[in-house]
């Protein structure tokens, strides 16, 4: 956590909305045992008896469900399996009780929703998906080759997404939110089709033509174009009737007469991306405040949906840093909780789902230098995301040539890691990486001589480095992936220490969560292929 910033909140709301959630089974628990009487009897209809078909029966059940369904949230952590979920609550429970006691409480939102299944992610190309193909199964409900984008396999079909088809056929507002990229492939997966994730100046393109209302979170990626050449995006978002909003101020001014706009984050932080949360600024708007002006913007009589991405869980996880990662699970969760206080005004015509598009890092909550201990409050000493200690201090490290000794400094002050390199301390050191026998808050943090020596030559390669390398050997990429070597070695032992592990800066073919809540929510139950998250919503909004 960031010095200086509060604590992470506690939804003072989740009781009653457990409470409502317990409602709800119930209520459906007596409509499922109502239905199977009705099915099993009969009806009068004067002095006729007419019995009723189970297909009839669920298609009356199906029509007096849906017909009150107008807003549709979508939230996708990207990256986000259960890992993701799990150990951050695990970390909320251990602040909140100071690591004493081991605690299992829902201090997430989305943990209190009603409703929970499983989807399964491979795509056609791998058991272990991309952000474009997962997408575009869960927006369209088909499979396609990793990095297209609502494509078919052959590039001969283009599918209609579930946001294009309430735009076109229900006149619904469309929203699109997210922490990276509005151009970026999860995003694009709602209003894009493309062989490739790539085309990002295409894909800006087909943005402008969707005409969606509302879109929001990071700007453009190359905005004009791979090689610079092309008109600006911002300046065709323009021509074709767009407000675009770079200043927060503007963006808190908005109306909902302000017909179709596009919210960019004052505060541009990697690659047109928004901050991570770990770097946000008190005053700067977070994910959950884009929700909240988005459903200003785009409530109304007839319908909307809106789709919101917390996109950089995934760029946290590829880069393994637990830290960033869970503090922007929470930020998530918080906009999640602005859904919530949305259908707790609307309850009978709301629907909130939640998921992610595939699992990044293989992180695992458990690692062999800890046994079976875990020592996450370690987290909280971590108060920097990855890529602000790149640009803030890793490059000045090169452009300085700053000595390891001063380089140990500004670590054991942003992660907490530190070494005492006395004769006398060396002693009670073991030169291994499973030195936590009688480990207990801040001693955790001490670093072994192995430890000390990683981060030594991690430091020493990443001085040799220009940072822009794109090639490495195999050894250099296990250690490090494409990252600097210091920063992800800091990131490594932080984690470690903390009893966690990835295995991977990649992604993995691990099943993700769907949560649900609201209108329908029961049909997100069990474990199913991710197209059917699009075909169940499909029904459920009764398009074609």
């Amino acid at each position: 956590m960031r010095a200086g910033r509060k604590p992470c909140p506690h939804f003072v709301k989740i009781q009653g909305r457990r409470e409502r959630g317990l409602k709800k089974r119930i209520q459906l628990l007596l409509l499922g045992l109502l239905g199977s009487i009705c099915l099993s009897g009969c009806r009068n209809v004067g002095e006729n008896i007419i019995q009723l078909s189970d297909t009839e029966a669920l298609e009356k059940s199906e029509e007096s469900s849906t017909e009150q369904l107008k807003y549709v949230f979508l939230f996708i952590g990207d990256g986000m399996s259960y890992s993701q979920i799990q150990l951050t609550n695990y970390y909320l429970n251990a602040v909140e009780n100071e690591g004493e006691v081991l605690r299992t409480q829902n201090k997430l939102n989305m943990l209190n929703l009603a409703v929970t299944g499983s989807a399964q992610t491979y795509d056609s190309t791998s058991f272990t998906p991309d952000s474009a193909s997962s997408a575009t199964a869960i927006a369209t409900g088909h499979k396609t080759w990793s990095g297209c984008l609502n494509v078919s396999e052959d590039f001969s079909e283009k599918y209609e997404t579930i946001a294009e088809k309430l735009k076109k056929q229900k006149d619904y507002k469309i929203g699109i939110v997210s922490s990276v990229n509005i151009n970026h492939a999860t995003p694009a997966a709602f209003y894009a089709h493309q062989e490739s994730r790539s085309n990002y100046y295409e894909i800006g393109l087909e943005l402008l033509e969707s005409d969606f209302d509302y879109f929001a979170g990071g700007g453009f990626r190359r905005k004009t174009g791979d090689d610079g050449d092309k008109e600006n995006l911002y300046d065709l978002a323009k021509e074709a009737g767009y407000m675009v909003v770079r200043k927060q101020e503007k963006a808190q001014n908005l109306k909902p007469s302000d017909d179709k706009v596009i919210v960019v984050t004052e505060n541009m932080a990697d690659r047109n991306a928004m901050n991570y949360e770990l770097d946000r600024e008190n005053e700067e708007w977070a994910l959950a405040d884009y929700v909240e002006k988005g459903i200003e913007l785009l409530e109304n009589e007839t319908g909307f949906f809106m789709m919101v991405e917390g996109g950089k869980i995934d760029w946290a996880c590829h880069a393994n840093d637990a830290g960033s990662m869970i503090a922007d699970v929470i930020a998530l969760d918080e906009a999640i909780g602005k859904a919530l206080d949305f259908y707790e005004r609307h309850p009978d015509e709301t629907l909130i789902l939640v998921t992610g598009d595939h699992e990044t890092g293989g992180l695992s909550i458990g690692f062999a230098g800890t046994n079976y201990d875990t020592f996450l409050t370690n987290l909280k000493n971590q108060k920097i995301s990855y890529v602000k200690y790149d640009a803030d201090y890793v490059s000045a490290y090169r452009e300085n040539e700053t000595p390891f000794e001063n380089v140990m400094e500004d670590i054991t002050e942003l992660f907490g890691l530190q070494y005492s390199p006395t004769e006398e301390e060396k002693m009670f050191h073991e030169d291994s990486a499973d030195a936590h026998e009688n480990a207990a808050g801040e001693e955790t943090l001490e670093l072994t001589n192995y430890e000390y020596n990683l981060l030594k030559e991690a430091y020493e390669e990443t001085m040799q480095r220009t940072g822009e390398e794109t090639e490495f050997s195999q050894e250099d990429y296990i250690k490090y992936g494409s990252y600097e070597p210091l920063t992800v070695t800091i990131t490594h032992i932080l984690n470690n220490k903390s009893g966690i592990n990835f295995s991977s800066y990649a992604h993995t073919g691990l099943p993700v969560e769907v949560f649900a809540q609201g209108v329908g929510a029961e049909k997100f139950n069990g474990y199913y292929d991710n197209t059917e998250i699009y075909k169940k919503l499909a029904q459920l909004v009764q398009v074609d």
